[in-house]
């Protein structure tokens, strides 16, 4: 059982700009979320915590780890966000003027997200035998890959909240999603779905 958690806030979170690879810290408001978030992961159950290998995940994991009294185990390059190329640092209203179509020069391609996602999962289930970890890692990274298992368009998952988390299960030969954002699977999939078919109407 794995918790994929979006680390905490940073500035460029709070002013709206893509962050991408961009290595931005937590800001105060950050590192205080991740401190009030241990209280939802604490009971005994989670063995470790892991994060990607970005500045605002390791510190949150490290927050969370000191928290919760777990062990810190490493970094998964694998984990990374989504790299956006030209179009790190700006606002969403200055991307949808300046790449309507969101075909953004050096952006990381969605599917390349998703395949090395699930590939971080599988190595992260093997490096910690099969124990329960949480796994600090970004937005865009989980809702790739969560979208890889649930074989649902990425396009139509919802935006995640700092240090929410998405619960996925290794059973029976596959990765199966348990919750999305800290809601139940089955309900956040009939929501994904409606947006799904709204967006097919609307086209």
């Amino acid at each position: 059982m794995l918790a994929l958690i979006r680390h905490g806030q940073t500035d460029w979170n709070f002013d709206g700009r893509l962050q991408g690879r961009t290595d931005i810290p937590l800001n105060e408001v950050g590192r205080a979320q991740a401190r009030a978030a241990a209280a939802d992961f604490a009971g005994g159950y989670w063995e470790a915590v892991v994060s990607s290998s970005l500045g605002r995940a390791r510190e949150t994991a490290s927050i969370l780890a000191d928290a919760l009294d777990l062990p810190f185990t490493g970094t998964y390059d694998e984990l990374v966000e989504q790299e956006y190329g030209e179009a790190e640092g700006i606002t969403s209203s200055e991307l949808a003027a300046r790449w309507p179509d969101r075909v953004i020069p050096g952006k990381e391609a969605d599917r390349e997200v998703a395949a090395r996602g699930v590939r971080g999962l599988h190595r992260i289930a093997a490096d910690h035998e099969g124990r329960p970890v949480l796994a600090v890692a970004h937005g865009a990274f989980i809702r790739h890959t969560l979208a890889a298992i649930s074989g649902h368009d990425p396009r139509h998952y919802p935006r995640f909240d700092n240090l929410s988390s998405s619960v996925v299960q290794f059973a029976n030969a596959a990765w199966h999603v348990r919750s999305i954002g800290d809601v139940p699977y089955l309900e956040a999939a009939v929501a994904i779905e409606r947006r799904a078919a709204e967006a097919e109407r609307a086209a």
